[in-house]
């Protein structure tokens, strides 16, 4: 039985392997997709739309209208591909200002994009919310929601496959384990394949969003300061990083500095 369990998963990934990869924009990271565009698209409007109909949108019309301006420069560079480093996406862009003390900001799939006002004192200025703003727009890009659900189901598939194999294997007392050995294949699964993909995901939104906000006329270094400061703010909030879906903000600097020379070449002031 564990042959053809195994023969069955090999085939099964041979298939996706062949039929549903994409490439990562600027990083050439290979990407399983089993969502398409069209879906994604839809499913990320609709998610978009309930988010809107449930939180305020700012009053503020001066912090709107920057948030407006600055992801207007930054999707024009993502629809203006340098060198055929991506294909153009020619999203449906908007930018939402949203009210709310939190200092996040977050992408849907299809270009839908929201910032929150917490947020604001932490950018500071223009090319500091560039910073945020790009790194949401590389998530679109980049098709990261599309790549988390299909990471979603792989991930069942193989917590599916191994549940099988237990349950085919395991006898008598020892069955009483079971429910607890199950858990831990889930965990196991989450901590060693969801999370990980899940924190490549945002240093590679870092990466893109480097080269984007440079190619829309924003100085790049500002990232170093801009996630200094989000470190200062995080500061003793931060759980450890293998368990987070987030890169450590000494993580995001030390790489942030390492990707800026490559960044600095799309760089032309305005």
């Amino acid at each position: 039985m564990f042959f053809a369990l195994r023969l069955l998963l090999t085939l099964c990934g041979l298939t996706v392997v062949l039929t549903a990869c994409e490439t990562a924009p600027v990083s050439g990271r290979s990407q399983i997709m089993l969502v398409s565009e069209s879906e994604e698209r839809d499913m990320g409007l609709k998610a978009y739309r309930e988010v809107l109909s449930k939180e305020p949108l700012s009053g503020n019309t001066q912090a709107s209208a920057l948030v407006e301006k600055v992801g207007r420069r930054i999707a024009a560079a993502a629809e203006r591909p340098p060198e055929d480093m991506w294909r153009a996406p020619h999203f449906r862009w908007e930018f939402k200002t949203i009210d709310k003390s939190e200092p996040n900001a977050f992408c849907l799939p299809g270009g839908k994009i929201a910032v929150y006002t917490g947020l604001l004192p932490i950018t500071r200025t223009e090319t500091g919310l560039a910073v945020v703003v790009a790194h949401e727009v590389a998530h679109a890009l980049a098709r990261h929601g599309a790549e988390r659900m299909s990471d979603q189901m792989v991930a069942a598939v193989g917590t599916t496959a191994a549940a099988v194999a237990l349950s085919a294997t395991v006898s008598g007392r020892s069955r009483t384990y079971l429910p607890a050995m199950m858990a831990a294949v889930g965990a196991g699964a989450t901590v060693g394949f969801i999370l990980p993909m899940s924190r490549a995901q945002e240093s590679e939104a870092d990466r893109i969003g480097l080269v984007l906000m440079a190619m829309a006329g924003y100085d790049p270094r500002e990232a170093v300061g801009l996630w200094e400061r989000m470190r200062a703010a995080n500061s003793g909030k931060q759980q450890a990083e293998w368990l987070s879906t987030h890169p450590a903000d000494t993580t995001r600097i030390t790489n942030i500095q390492r990707w800026l020379p490559e960044a600095m070449k799309y760089y032309r002031p305005r």
